[in-house]
């Protein structure tokens, strides 16, 4: 890279800090049920995995993080959606289903988590794999979708990537004809903010989605916030407090999704 402020040694230095390296050894945990705890994670992109890594490590500290994904996924089913074809295509779905029998071949798995918005159609395939293996599987927006569901009013779904948009919103209306809840939900797509993701830009990014909120309760009744992606959990470092920014939750899959694995890890619930 030319840019000068980019320094490639301070780079490596937090990206290990966060991912460190493989280990035999378990980590220490806090909560001394997850000692020795292993969960799967299975992205859409390999990229997305310092954003499980980050978020897994501040919500289950001590908990085996197991990764799999790559870009191609997420290339094809950008294509896919590019041409009007149905997304996520079935060679996707089939992918994360061998995906997860790999990861639970290779390491003993005790969960595992479908981290990609844009794939949660292939959760009950890959549900349906892993139930044989007695594996619990999670997928990452199902914890969110419940609480917007429970909360009740007008929920506004906000991605900032084309594709995930009608996954979401087929995911919410299925959570809610699964509990028997009426919703309503409104959307807003975020282009620009997804534009400055990829920059590195995370700041502006985080600005985007705020102005989308403000500007889509200036026009109408919203009454909670699901943010429609992992990637956009970082939303949440520049806006801790979102009740008093906002005066309304402002859901993330990074964090009901991990701390639903957590609730599982610890025997409290299952799937």
């Amino acid at each position: 890279m030319n840019d000068p402020s980019f320094d490639p040694v301070a780079l490596f230095g937090m990206y290990m800090k966060a991912t460190g390296v493989p280990s035999l050894a378990p980590a220490a945990a806090e909560d001394p049920v997850l000692q020795g705890k292993s969960l799967g994670l299975v992205h859409g992109s390999s990229w997305i995995s310092l954003w499980a890594d980050y978020f897994g490590r501040q919500l289950l500290p001590g908990v085996r993080l197991v990764s799999v994904g790559n870009q191609g996924v997420q290339l094809n089913f950008m294509t896919a959606h590019h041409k009007g074809e149905p997304c996520p295509p079935q060679t996707n779905i089939d992918l994360f289903v061998r995906y997860a029998q790999d990861l639970t071949d290779l390491w003993p798995i005790d969960a595992l988590m479908v981290t990609c918005s844009t794939m949660n159609r292939a959760a009950d395939a890959v549900k349906s794999a892993m139930r044989e293996r007695n594996v619990p599987v999670v997928q990452i927006d199902e914890p969110m979708m419940e609480r917007a569901v429970e909360t009740g009013g007008r929920i506004l779904v906000v991605a900032t990537h084309g594709p995930t948009v009608k996954s979401t919103q087929a995911l919410l209306q299925e959570t809610a004809d699964r509990l028997g809840k009426r919703v309503a939900f409104a959307g807003a797509t975020v282009e620009e903010a997804f534009a400055c993701l990829g920059r590195g830009a995370i700041a502006e990014h985080n600005e985007h989605i705020a102005r989308a909120i403000r500007e889509s309760r200036a026009k109408d009744k919203i009454d909670s916030v699901v943010l429609a992606q992992l990637s956009m959990t970082v939303f949440k470092l520049t806006y801790p407090d979102c009740r008093s920014e906002f005066g309304m939750d402002v859901l993330t899959s990074g964090e009901t999704g991990f701390e639903r694995v957590g609730a599982i890890l610890r025997g409290q619930r299952e799937a």
